[in-house]
């Protein structure tokens, strides 16, 4: 089962989807797409590590989610936002191949046999415009991402102030 997390920065997506995983699994795995950029990023790392306990096992996978073993397994991916990042840095800022890439990397861990796969992601295209040309390619890059992942999910959670409103399954 695929569920997918969605809504604006700090509307509960990450507790939520810990809540879900926790209830679905007594041992579920946590995958951070995050890369340590800057001191900022660390401490939102460390922070999101103090939020869970020994129920959980820490996997750091920056894009190749393929290379994980999901079978069996109830899998938090968080989240879909960083782990774009990745790919749109490493193709500088190409919006096709990145968004290639990634369908390719989801498509991949979609075929698991008997795994909960619940994805964090954000919908970063609510916001205000982006300033710059490649602020605006990444906004698209995000929204069609969002959209195929959507489409394959069988279940899709918008988070709207802490509070979560299902939009499919």
């Amino acid at each position: 089962m695929i569920y997918l997390i969605t809504g604006g920065e700090r509307s509960g997506k990450s507790g939520y989807a810990q809540k879900l995983a926790l209830e679905l699994s007594n041992s579920p795995l946590y995958v951070a797409t995050a890369r340590k950029w800057d001191a900022d990023f660390q401490n939102r790392i460390d922070r999101h590590q103090k939020e869970r306990d020994e129920h959980w096992t820490n996997i750091e996978k920056e894009k190749y989610l393929s290379e994980i073993d999901f079978s069996g397994k109830t899998a938090l991916i968080d989240c879909i936002t960083l782990w774009l990042t990745n790919f749109f840095i490493d193709t500088k800022n190409d919006v096709e191949l990145s968004l290639e890439e990634a369908k390719k990397e989801f498509l991949a861990i979609a075929k698991h046999e008997n795994a909960n796969i619940i994805i964090v992601t954000n919908e970063i295209g609510m916001g205000v415009h982006a300033e710059t040309h490649i602020g605006r390619k990444f906004v698209e890059l995000q929204g069609w991402m969002n959209q195929f992942l959507a489409a394959n999910a069988d279940e899709v959670v918008l988070m709207v102030s802490g509070i979560p409103v299902k939009i499919k399954g």
